[in-house]
C-alpha cells in the first residue's frame, strides 16, 4: 500500500518521520512524498524535501502533518481543494498535530471525532465546528480517519493503526524494533492541558 505524505512550506519534520518510520517497517508499505504543486518543499530551519504534484498521489495512504505552514494553507482553497480530492480517494486518512485543522478545512471528516494540537486548540476548532473535537486525546480514530493530538502522538496513531489493520503483536513488534516506549492507550494523555 501506497503511503501519500503531503507536505507544505512550514511542516514539523516529526509529524511525518515518526509515523513514517513505525509505517514503512511494513514491507507491503511504500512512501513517497507530495505537496501541491511538486518540487522541493522547506521546513523553514534548513530542511528540504523533493516532492511529487499532489494530484499524482495514489489511493491509499495519506498522512497529513502539522506545523506553523498550515496557519497559512487552511485559507488556501487550491490545496485545501486538492487535500479534499485525495482524502476522498485514500483508503486511509492519518493526520498529526494541526494537520487536522487542513483535514477538517475540507469538510470531510464531518461530525466525525478529530484530536488536534492541544497548543492550537482555539484555532482548529472553528475551522470546522461539526467536527467533535476531542480536548483530551493522545489520538483518535474514526473511520477511516485517524489524528493525532501533539508531534510524537503521531507515533503513537500510526502504531495503533497498525495495531488496527495487523494485531497487537505486530505493533508491538515494530514499537520495539524502533526502541520506542509507545502508548497504546488512545485516551491516555499525559500532555492534555486542563
Amino acid at each position: 500500500m501506497d503511503i501519500s505524505v503531503v507536505l507544505f512550506e512550514g511542516f514539523t519534520p516529526l509529524d511525518f518521520t515518526g509515523p513514517v518510520e513505525a509505517l514503512q517497517r511494513i514491507p507491503e508499505y511504500s512512501v513517497r512524498y507530495f505537496s501541491l504543486c511538486g518540487g522541493p518543499v522547506g521546513n523553514g530551519k534548513g530542511l528540504a524535501i523533493e516532492t511529487l504534484p499532489l494530484a499524482g498521489a495514489k489511493p491509499g495512504i495519506l498522512l497529513v502533518p502539522g506545523g506553523f505552514g498550515t496557519r497559512r494553507l487552511v485559507n488556501d482553497g487550491a490545496f485545501i481543494s486538492a487535500l479534499r480530492k485525495a482524502a476522498e480517494e485514500s483508503a486511509c486518512c492519518l493526520t498529526v498535530c494541526t494537520g487536522s485543522a487542513l483535514l477538517a478545512k475540507t469538510g470531510l471528516p464531518g461530525g466525525m471525532r478529530a484530536a488536534p494540537d492541544k497548543r492550537a486548540f482555539d484555532r482548529a476548532v472553528p475551522v470546522n465546528p461539526n467536527v467533535r473535537w476531542q480536548r483530551r486525546a493522545r489520538w483518535v480514530s474514526d473511520g477511516k480517519f485517524y489524528s493525532s493530538s501533539g508531534v510524537s502522538a503521531g507515533i503513537d496513531m500510526a502504531l495503533g493503526f497498525i495495531r488496527d489493520r495487523s494485531g497487537e503483536e505486530k505493533a508491538r513488534e515494530i514499537a520495539d524494533s524502533m526502541e520506542y516506549v509507545r502508548n497504546s492507550n488512545p485516551d491516555n494523555d499525559p500532555f492534555a492541558l486542563d
